[in-house]
């Protein structure tokens, strides 16, 4: 199945398809191990990042949907590096697999970074991708009528500090003039939420995703419903310990990783329909239009290839969880290696080039 690009916008590189996915062998395993040996020769953060590994090269990755993906585009066999993947996303889990040595990687929003940092946990962010639109709305509990900001006063909010989700509902209620004195905070993890909210345990949860739609479909009768907040909501990352990239050979193969889940992120933009029937309906129980929905309000990936705005956002949520928590602030900058800065812009940039190149042949056929 090819995969096409399309063309770049100014500083964030965005595409409608993919390149082919040029990839060697795959394990997985079930049980979590422990991190392999450091190599006798170890990588310094400020040497220039190797693009050369050895075929064996194995990584611990967490990473479910791009895994999901290069299965439906009969990649998944073909990786150029021995693959351990786990079905883990978010904050979390996915530190608690770090601090075990049970993962090298995991997909994340904006907050489990600088969470891992106040914690102890060096960890170090390797991809950055920015939504066009919002991922998440504010869900509401069954009756419970709340239909704006401006109805939070007094409410109670399901909190998770260490993800993505509590630091929107900080942004939430700054944007409605509100502190956390005037709600109830409820602290849980995101993977409570739903629950929560169906219980009427708390009256307003951030939700997303296939989530938030068999909420809203399961709820929706009841009373349940949801409301954009007007929030900046756009990043995501791929992040490591910082350990991991003290081996040369894990350090080239993650940067072909980025590489390689770019593509696979661009594909399954470009191919909607194979994407939805795949993943959504078949594995997530959706409907088609439910997943339309999803695929609607997630738009278009894009890649900065600058850094500077990413690493200024996050600056702005570490001073907004440090007042809350009164863990100490730190510089936001720390937490990327910019050795990796333009590496998934790169891919999406080529496979624009390439597609244009292809559109203008196209074009000047008689």
């Amino acid at each position: 199945m090819a995969l096409t690009l399309p063309m770049p916008t100014l500083l964030r590189v965005s595409a409608r398809a993919a390149l082919p996915l040029l990839l060697l062998s795959v394990t997985t395993l079930a049980c979590a191990r422990k991190a392999e040996p450091k190599p006798s020769l170890v990588l310094a953060p400020t040497a220039p990042l190797p693009t050369r590994f050895a075929p064996e090269t194995k990584l611990i990755l967490g990473d479910p949907l791009i895994q999901k993906q290069l299965a439906l585009v009969g990649e998944l066999d073909k990786l150029p590096f021995v693959v351990e993947w786990h079905n883990l996303t978010g904050g979390p889990q996915t530190l608690e697999a770090f601090r075990a040595h049970a993962l090298e990687g995991g997909t994340v929003g904006d907050t489990p970074p600088i969470h891992a940092e106040f914690t102890g946990l060096d960890v170090k962010i390797i991809s950055v991708q920015v939504r066009t639109k919002p991922a998440m709305a504010l869900a509401t509990a069954p009756g419970s009528k709340i239909s704006s900001l401006a109805e939070l006063r007094g409410k109670r909010l399901a909190y998770s500090p260490g993800q993505a989700q509590g630091a929107l509902l900080l942004r939430a209620l700054k944007k409605a003039a509100l502190t956390t004195k005037d709600v109830q905070l409820v602290e849980l993890t995101s993977s409570e939420f739903k629950d929560a909210l169906a219980n009427r345990q708390v009256d307003v949860a951030p939700l997303s995703g296939p989530i938030l739609q068999r909420y809203l479909k399961e709820y929706g009768p009841a009373g349940g419903a949801a409301f954009d907040h007007g929030c900046r909501d756009s990043l995501a990352f791929y992040y490591v310990p910082s350990a991991v990239l003290e081996n040369p050979d894990k350090a080239a193969a993650l940067r072909a990783y980025v590489e390689l889940r770019t593509r696979s992120q661009l594909w399954s933009y470009a191919h909607p329909k194979q994407w939805i029937d795949a993943y959504y309906v078949k594995d997530q129980g959706l409907t088609r239009d439910q997943a339309q929905y999803i695929v609607d309000h997630i738009g278009q990936p894009e890649y900065p290839s600058d850094w500077s705005e990413a690493i200024a956002l996050t600056q702005e949520t570490i001073d907004a969880l440090a007042e809350v928590s009164h863990k100490p602030r730190f510089d936001a900058r720390k937490l990327f290696d910019l050795r990796f800065q333009s590496v998934a812009a790169d891919v999406a940039r080529a496979g624009a080039t390439a597609q244009q190149t292809n559109a203008n042949t196209s074009r000047s056929l008689p």
